[in-house]
């Protein structure tokens, strides 16, 4: 019988896989379990070296996910297949040392735990060779989840963990699975103090294959932390939407400014002129930001934008017309004026959720197909 299932997020680990799975069978050689990797359509052949390798041993399967992206919905995923009564959760990086899952695992049955993490920060543990702004960055995400995990744990940012399926059944219906931080979400999700234990590791470094953190990992983890503050009253997505149009209103006036005194221009021509840069900064922000599971790609840009360019002009006439009815009954100006851009605001977001930023299920369903020939192609070139 399975004891313990570890779930494994990919996207472009192909040369990770087979180094992962042998560190596996040595560290967890006394303990039933099995692997379950979660792949996000990786275009480099991920799912497909794991397939090869699942013909040889039953106790590694995949689930490829199609027209999915995200490393907390792919963990959580791969957690609710398994039916092990214990789980761990690791990087396919080889960052993370396997061969402290037994010492977890024993610690996580014996204290009679909910949950057990690798941990760079306490005693013993380190995070290698990371650089002084990559460490200051993880313990400014550090600070800022504990206000939101409500326990004192001093890895939150750690993606290694394992936890009882109890617990993980307690909290999955109230986990938002954004971004990458999975371990955050579950001790956000929470409903009473978490039972928790860490085990000191020392973090490795990448040797194969590429990271996947960027700025907009960041950007991720701040829409997980809003929607675990104030998710339930403002979608996370409007507020960065909103942020989003608040540069945009910045942008409008520099060029305004910059059009009037240094070209020359009308106003009507640089309002013209600043309007539309405006609008199109706001698209590629939101395309790249707000909608980053969503983003549009190609010839797809032009019709979103020109949906965009259509959606924000009605918006801007619907303040306009709210505004100028609120100031004629009597609403002081400034009040008028926030009232009329939040109601547009609204608008925006709303509209463009929906007609800008909508799933084409047509395109992507080709570009999976490209991607399952270019696996196959890869696959009988790697037979010959």
């Amino acid at each position: 019988m399975i004891e313990l299932a570890v779930v494994i997020p990919t996207f472009n680990e192909r040369e990770n896989v087979r180094p992962l799975l042998g560190s596996l069978a040595s560290a967890l050689q006394d303990i039933p379990y099995e692997v379950i990797f979660v792949d996000d359509d990786s275009r480099d052949g991920t799912a497909e070296v794991i397939r090869e390798i699942a013909l040889q041993q039953p106790n590694v399967r995949v689930l490829q996910r199609v027209h999915r992206r995200g490393l907390a919905s792919a963990c959580i995923e791969g957690m609710m297949s398994t039916p092990a009564p214990y789980i761990a959760v690791m990087d396919a990086d080889l960052q993370h040392d396997e061969r402290i899952l037994p010492e977890m695992f024993r610690k996580l049955k014996a204290e009679q735990l909910d949950i057990v993490v690798g941990s760079r920060n306490v005693e013993g543990g380190s995070m290698g060779e990371f650089t002084k702004n990559r460490v200051a960055l993880s313990m400014l995400g550090r600070r800022l989840s504990q206000y939101v995990c409500g326990c004192p744990i001093q890895d939150s940012m750690s993606g290694f963990f394992i936890l009882r399926r109890s617990f993980l059944m307690e909290v999955v219906h109230r986990i938002s699975a954004i971004g990458f931080k999975i371990l955050v979400d579950l001790l956000a999700s929470a409903n009473r103090p978490v039972r928790f234990g860490e085990v000191p590791y020392r973090f490795r470094n990448r040797t194969r294959g590429e990271s996947k953190l960027d700025i907009l990992v960041g950007i991720e983890y701040l829409q997980l932390l809003l929607d675990k503050t104030i998710g339930e009253f403002i979608p996370p997505a409007f507020v960065l939407f909103a942020m989003v149009g608040a540069a945009g209103v910045a942008v409008h006036l520099s060029i305004l400014g910059l059009a009037l005194f240094f070209a020359h221009v009308s106003f009507n021509v640089a309002q013209i002129i600043a309007t539309v840069v405006a609008m199109t900064l706001n698209f590629l922000l939101n395309n790249t930001i707000t909608y980053r599971d969503r983003r549009l790609h190609g010839g797809q840009i032009v019709r979103g934008l020109i949906s965009f360019y259509i959606a924000c002009s009605i918006g801007v006439l619907i303040n306009l017309q709210l505004a100028d009815a609120q100031r004629s009954a009597g609403l002081p100006w400034y009040l008028a004026g926030f009232y009329g851009l939040v109601i547009g605001s609204v608008w925006n977001y709303g509209i463009t959720r929906i007609f800008t930023w909508r799933t084409d299920r047509r395109l992507q369903l080709k570009r999976v197909s490209a991607q399952m020939r270019e696996a196959e192609a890869r696959r009988e070139s790697s037979s010959a």
